[in-house]
């Protein structure tokens, strides 16, 4: 009697942690179902704001590309002390006048 109570305790012991476990794991799932649910209700919000925001700015990045031309015609910004940044024009490579002579 007292081996099969030993047995019964020993298997309960043992199933304990199987059982929180699978706990644990609908806890997560039910976290992560309602993140996903409040971003994607945040999303939903922010969407019409977004789109406006990008209609109301286009124009202006236009403009600002035409005037940059090419990204590669600049180094990356510089932030200077006093809190400004600039980008710096790359000065094109000089081209050597092209002649048969060698200089020595």
């Amino acid at each position: 009697m007292k081996r099969i109570a030993a047995y019964t305790l020993s298997a309960a012991l043992i199933a304990t942690p199987a059982l929180a476990e699978d706990d644990m794991q609908d806890g997560l799932s039910l976290l992560e179902e309602g993140a996903k649910l409040f971003f994607k209700g945040l999303a939903d919000e922010m969407e019409p704001a977004l789109r406006d925001f990008a209609d109301a700015v286009e124009p202006s990045m236009r403009e600002l590309m035409r005037l940059i031309d090419d990204m590669d015609a600049y180094h990356l910004p510089e932030r200077l002390p006093n809190g400004d940044i600039i980008m710096r024009r790359k000065t094109p490579i000089e081209t050597l006048p092209e002649t048969d002579e060698v200089e020595i």
